[in-house]
Order: structure tokens, then C-alpha cells, then sequence
């Protein structure tokens, strides 16, 4: 009986929670004028976090200045760039330092391989808090640590697409980031997640923001097409395609980074690297359900099928009672 009340206590704190406006005026600080500061977004599954590791890590190969921040709270992005080797994320270190009443400081957030620079925002454990105010809360941190007094030429963001809500919006909504990329491979579920990421960039647009869609990487590349047509239909660029290819598939199994000059894939990786920092932010035109699905066969899809309404009787079923009418019928005279 004694449980009860805490458990309250915590329902009552994560209702609170969700109805609490965000303070999202702190990563609006002017970031130096070199730094790109670029958010990707992708499917969850989708290979966002593999493109990026190796994106990331051949940059830095290239002479370029590169932060990772994970913004998904899988926290994968780390994990395959440090071999496998989760490093602690930023709000389970913020918790645990405040607990023991010290202060974060970067070496406990901040680790380093092949010249890039990365750490993980995290999230809350599965039920215990609202995951976009866990990216906010991350940001806050960042700008105490003095984020925008660092100096790099790309700061890029790992966000989770499927989610473009509260704080997983957050570079599009508040114009924190000056343009994003796309993740997607040729399936509608990841170019129906695409397509909601430049309605967003749109919307904003229209309230006077920024934020630009500088193109797509395709990932998992069976040359079916679907992706390539998507593309062009919304007016962004394709940056890179990834073929979809077993020994890819091998390598990020086992963390095994392949955006490397000493890589077969190097070059695929150099030259997205290249048109990353000159792609320009473009004003996506987003499509609607009917668009979106025309761009497949529709023996895939289902396409062409017509709604049947549902009537009162269906939904009763067995408890459906035939109710004598009180239409009034005349006599043919």
C-alpha cells in the first residue's frame, strides 16, 4: 500500500510532463560562422546512423572539423563509429552527476575516434518521460558546455524521423540547424517518413524559418528507382546512392567502419562528404498520400482501392436490432 501513493505521484509527474511547454529558446545562439550545423533524418532502421558514422569519419579524414551528435535514443550512431563500444550518454551522466551534486564536464560526454568528435544525447528509459524533452534537455546541457563557442566546420545531428514532434523538430522548428538531409531506400515506409520531414521544413517555411532540405542519401540501393523518383518529384537532390550489398551489410553487423581511404567504399563516402558541405538548403514540395503512392506499382501498395463505409449494422453485429421505419409511404394513386 505504500507503493500506491509514489506511483501516483509519478503519473502525475509524467501528465506534467507532457503538457509543459518546452524551452526551446536555448539552442538559438549563432553558431561560428563556418560551422554548418546539418540534421539527418531517416526511417528508424533505415541505416542513418551507419550512413552518418562513416560520413562522419571520412570528413574528418578529409582535414574537416566534425562533431556527431546522436539525437536518437538508440544511440547506435556511437556505437558504430566507437566499434561497438556504447559511450555513456548525456542525460544518463547529467542524472547521475546531479545525483552525486557534481557538474558535467565534456570528457564525461565527449570521446573521440579517427579525428571525430562524438557523444549521444540519449533518452529516457521506455516509459519514464517524453524522449523529444529528453533532446532538449541534452541541448540545454550542451549550450551550459558552451556548444556554441566550439569550434567546428560540421556539426552534424542524427534525429529520428519518424518522430518530427517536440524535441526531435527541434532543428527544423527553431531553425538550429541551416539545412538536413535525408535518409530513405526504396520502400514507401521510409520515403512516406522522408516526405513527412519536408512537410515540417515546409510548414516552418511558411512561419518564416530557414531550414532547407539539401537532399537524399539512398540507402540499401536495390536500383528499383522509387527513391530516385521521390526525389526528383520534391525538387531535392540525391547525394549519394548506397547499394544494398552484403559486404555493407557484413561490416555494419560487426561496427566495422568503411568510410575510410583504406576502404573499397572510401570513395562512395569522400564524395557524399563533398556534396554535403555544398549542397544548398531547397524548399522541398512534400507530397500528398495519393502522390506519394503513385510513385510505386500498385501491386505493391494496394493502390487503387476504394473506401467501403461502414454501416451502423456492421458495427453492432450480432447485437444489430432491425428498428421499424418512420418513413411515410404514399400510395400510387
Amino acid at each position: 500500500m505504500n507503493d500506491i501513493p509514489n506511483l501516483k505521484d509519478f503519473d502525475q509527474r509524467l501528465r506534467d510532463e507532457a503538457n509543459e511547454e518546452p524551452n526551446l529558446e536555448v539552442p538559438q545562439g549563432e553558431p561560428t560562422s563556418k560551422t554548418q550545423i546539418i540534421a539527418i533524418y531517416g526511417k528508424g532502421g533505415i541505416g542513418k546512423s551507419f550512413t552518418l558514422a562513416n560520413l562522419s569519419h571520412m570528413m574528418a579524414e578529409q582535414g574537416k572539423r566534425v562533431l556527431l551528435i546522436g539525437c536518437d535514443p538508440k544511440s547506435d550512431t556511437t556505437s558504430l563509429l566507437f566499434g561497438g563500444k556504447a559511450c555513456p550518454t548525456i542525460i544518463e551522466t547529467s542524472s547521475k552527476k546531479k545525483l552525486a551534486g557534481e557538474e558535467v564536464k565534456i570528457g564525461d560526454v565527449c570521446f573521440k575516434r579517427g579525428g571525430v568528435f562524438a557523444m549521444e544525447l540519449g533518452g529516457p528509459e521506455v516509459g519514464r518521460g517524453c524522449g523529444g524533452r529528453g533532446i532538449i534537455h541534452g541541448f540545454e546541457l550542451l549550450e551550459k558546455l558552451g556548444f556554441h563557442d566550439w569550434d567546428f566546420d560540421y556539426v552534424l545531428l542524427d534525429f529520428l524521423g519518424d518522430v518530427v514532434c517536440g524535441g526531435f523538430g527541434l532543428p527544423i522548428a527553431r531553425d538550429m540547424a541551416q539545412k538536413v538531409i535525408l535518409v530513405a531506400s526504396n520502400d514507401l515506409q521510409s520515403l512516406y517518413v522522408a516526405n513527412n520531414v519536408c512537410s515540417a521544413v515546409e510548414y516552418f517555411r511558411k512561419l518564416g524559418g530557414n531550414v532547407g532540405v539539401a537532399g537524399l542519401v539512398i540507402n540499401k540501393d536495390d536500383g528499383s528507382g522509387e527513391a530516385q523518383a521521390f526525389a526528383k518529384v520534391v525538387g531535392i537532390p540525391v547525394l549519394a546512392s548506397i547499394p544494398q550489398n552484403d559486404d555493407l551489410r557484413k561490416k555494419s553487423a560487426n561496427y566495422q567502419i568503411v568510410g575510410t581511404a583504406e576502404s573499397e567504399w572510401g570513395s562512395m563516402f569522400a564524395a557524399l562528404g563533398d556534396a554535403v558541405g555544398i549542397a544548398p538548403p531547397a524548399r522541398p514540395k512534400a507530397l500528398n498520400q495519393d502522390e506519394l503512392l503513385e510513385l510505386f506499382d500498385g501491386s505493391e501498395t494496394g493502390a487503387g482501392y476504394t473506401l467501403v463505409p461502414a454501416t451502423d449494422t456492421d458495427m453492432r453485429g450480432k447485437n444489430a436490432v432491425v428498428k421499424e421505419s418512420l418513413e411515410v409511404v404514399y400510395d400510387n394513386v
